[in-house]
């Protein structure tokens, strides 16, 4: 369906659309989607999946967002910047359609009760997959710190998986 949104679309406003994608601007991107076709009303959800698709075939000529950093030093001071005693690491996935599927990083606190990211980790070409990255760092800054790592879903994503406070 979103073949045939582009293939409507005139040639200015794909090419305006590959420009804005190729700057990383996802809203932007996805307003000239909404309004490259007057006479028609596309959805919200119908032009981000148009931008993902655009984004992944314009592969690296889209600005990827710089890695978190997963050495332990600074997993570390992330992790005792909280207000909160950490009682857990987990390794959540999650995902959109311009992204993909990545997983966040969240040390769980008690007193007070909350949770706060530490780290996205998101596919890197030529890096480890998310999930090997996520646990192997997970797992490395539980250990430090004496607490729990939990990762409901490690082999595949699932953004359901009942987490750690739920077990």
């Amino acid at each position: 369906m979103e073949q045939e949104l582009w293939e409507r679309m005139g040639e200015a406003a794909r090419a305006e659309i590959d420009a804005v994608v190729r700057q990383g601007m996802v809203v932007r991107a996805v307003q000239v989607v909404r309004q490259a076709l007057p006479g028609e009303r596309v959805g919200i959800h119908q032009a981000l999946d148009l931008v993902g698709r655009r984004t992944r075939a314009l592969g690296d000529l889209v600005p990827r967002p710089e890695p978190d950093p997963l050495d332990l030093p600074s997993l570390l001071d992330r992790a005792a910047a909280l207000p909160g005693r950490v009682v857990a690491v987990e390794a959540l996935w999650d995902g959109d359609t311009v992204h993909d599927w990545f997983v966040d990083l969240v040390a769980v606190a008690d007193d007070p009760e909350g949770e706060a990211p530490l780290a996205t980790v998101r596919w890197r070409t030529g890096g480890p997959p998310p999930a090997q990255a996520a646990a192997r760092a997970g797992r490395a800054l539980a250990e430090r710190l004496g607490v729990p790592f939990h990762f409901p879903s490690a082999d595949a994503p699932d953004d359901q998986a009942p987490r750690w406070r739920a077990r």
